[in-house]
């Protein structure tokens, strides 16, 4: 399966843009870029991205089914059409009890004016 960018200047529907596949997450970038990078995924019933953390915010955003997001032990339930913005540096799981697909964003520029 490749992993290129979305065709750009191209009209799309986010939520065609990847299949469902059985026993797996299927990730589909859309932009990579240094200073962040924003992907479609798909997570099939039962899959999950485990135990994480990031130096990032993420922002997470249900585009089709149920998503269980769970940070730093605390259980998120998100439905189609639902965000979320996952901290940087928080312990992070996104479970599928039921098969979902979601848009990541991850910006990686802009935290050196935080400190």
């Amino acid at each position: 399966m490749e992993n290129s960018e979305v065709e750009k200047a191209k009209v799309f529907i986010i939520v065609e843009i990847i299949e469902y596949v059985p026993n797996a997450v299927v990730i589909k970038t859309i932009i990579k870029k240094t200073t962040g990078n924003i992907s479609a995924v798909s997570f099939d019933s039962g899959e999950d991205l485990s135990l994480k953390t990031s130096p990032f915010d993420t922002f997470i955003q249900v585009i089709d089914g149920k998503a269980e997001i769970v940070i730093d032990d605390k259980s998120n339930l998100l439905e189609t059409g639902q965000s979320i913005i996952v901290p940087a540096h928080s312990h992070n799981t996104i479970k599928a009890n039921v098969r979902f697909k979601m848009i990541s964003t991850v910006i990686k520029s802009g935290y050196e004016e935080e400190i």
